[in-house]
């Protein structure tokens, strides 16, 4: 694995603080919260790629054990392991997912759609069957609770994250980062 630049590590950073301040927008939906959370991990991933993305969401993981920037402004192991830990832990393999699609080919905005609407999948996998062994759920119980009232916010979510990282794709911004080495 090659070293990563002080850009590609700014720019990591700046999407970890976004992410961050997504999640203090928190309104309760019964069990888990409603945030902006989904928003920008699956915008991290359409801009920065897996790799750098999956740094930055997994820098927002740990900071978030020492620091209250968890939905709520909650922090620590009891939220990575409570009943939506799932969902946090769901965005590591979403941002992971939403860059490698989005990567592939021109990021034109049917290919970010695509790419939002694919990061959701292992957010609501790993978050219904997270939220179904913390609570003694039934799986049809824990997709009613913990999926179906979100889907059509989140799937407005991947449109906003896919029509925002085309704006900051043809930016003069050099993003994504990654993109930009070598050159």
């Amino acid at each position: 694995m090659s070293r990563l630049t002080t850009r590609e590590i700014a720019v990591a950073a700046l999407f970890t603080a976004l992410l961050a301040v997504s999640a203090f927008i928190a309104i309760p939906v019964g069990s888990v919260p409603f945030t902006l959370q989904v928003f920008v991990v699956l915008l991290t991933g359409m801009v920065l790629g897996p790799r750098l993305g999956l740094l930055s969401v997994l820098a927002y993981l740990v900071l978030g054990l020492l620091a209250p920037v968890y939905a709520g402004g909650a922090s620590g192991l009891g939220v990575l392991f409570g009943p939506t830990g799932g969902y946090l832990w769901g965005f590591l393999p979403a941002v992971v997912v939403s860059g490698a699609v989005a990567g592939v080919g021109a990021r034109t905005l049917p290919r970010l759609l695509l790419a939002g609407a694919a990061g959701l999948v292992p957010i609501y996998a790993l978050g219904a069957t997270w939220l179904a062994m913390q609570l003694d759920l039934s799986p049809s119980t824990a997709v009613l609770t913990g999926v179906v009232p979100f889907l059509w916010i989140d799937l407005v979510k991947a449109l906003g994250s896919a029509l925002t990282a085309r704006g900051l794709v043809t930016l003069p911004l050099g993003l994504p980062a990654e993109s930009r080495r070598g050159r």
